[in-house]
């Protein structure tokens, strides 16, 4: 039967908002992934424009079964594209849920586009989901991801051995961090510390 978990929904924000992905999003994804070339990080898993459409196929499917949901993130000064997201790995059951497979133009990197879309997914996974943990997991040999997810507040739970085979023949080390339901009030506060802040540097990109 399928998951009714993730039921498909639309994230707003001040400079950002997370709408469902669709087909139609191919092209403008495209454009975004080609803004510093986001596919030849070796360290991750960002497709190359000519897989994107085979990419977003892949994940209508997982969210068609209710494992995923799958978001563009629009920049709302422009209505522009400028990356993708996703809550994914649900398990309703033990309400728990995955963010991951994030990543975002490059223009837009080291911005308030990340604080403000963790914000928003973390409290519709907390608030609306009522999950008890959110768990992020990213490459061992990415360390600016790594930075990133420790800066939300989150708590490292541990690192998976050859966790997963790469399409050059090596393993990644996975490692895993978490933030748990006692412990969202203050990541919350945190996170709009931190885009009261950073709002400012977001604005010049409009």
């Amino acid at each position: 039967m399928k998951n009714k978990w993730l039921a498909s929904t639309e994230l707003e924000g001040d400079s950002v908002t997370l709408i469902p992905l669709t087909t139609s999003d191919t092209e403008g994804l495209i454009e975004a992934v080609k803004d510093g070339e986001l596919w030849k990080l070796w360290y991750t898993n960002i497709p190359k424009p000519e897989s994107m459409g085979a990419y977003i196929t892949k994940v209508i499917k997982e969210k068609e079964n209710g494992y995923a949901l799958p978001f563009v993130v629009i920049h709302n000064a422009t209505n522009k594209i400028i990356g993708s997201t996703r809550l994914c790995n649900a398990d309703s059951e033990n309400f728990r849920v995955e963010i991951g497979y994030t990543w975002y133009a490059k223009s837009f990197q080291r911005t308030a586009v990340n604080t403000e879309c963790k914000l928003l997914l973390l409290s519709h996974a907390f608030e609306r989901l009522n999950a008890i943990a959110v768990e992020f997991r990213t490459s061992w040999h990415n360390q600016p991801s790594r930075k990133a997810i420790e800066r939300l507040g989150a708590k490292q739970d541990g690192i998976i051995r050859n966790h997963r085979k790469l399409p050059d023949g090596s393993y990644r080390d996975t490692v895993i961090f978490s933030i748990i339901d006692s412990e969202w009030l203050a990541v919350k506060t945190g996170l709009q510390f931190r885009l009261n802040n950073t709002y400012k540097r977001f604005e010049n990109l409009g």
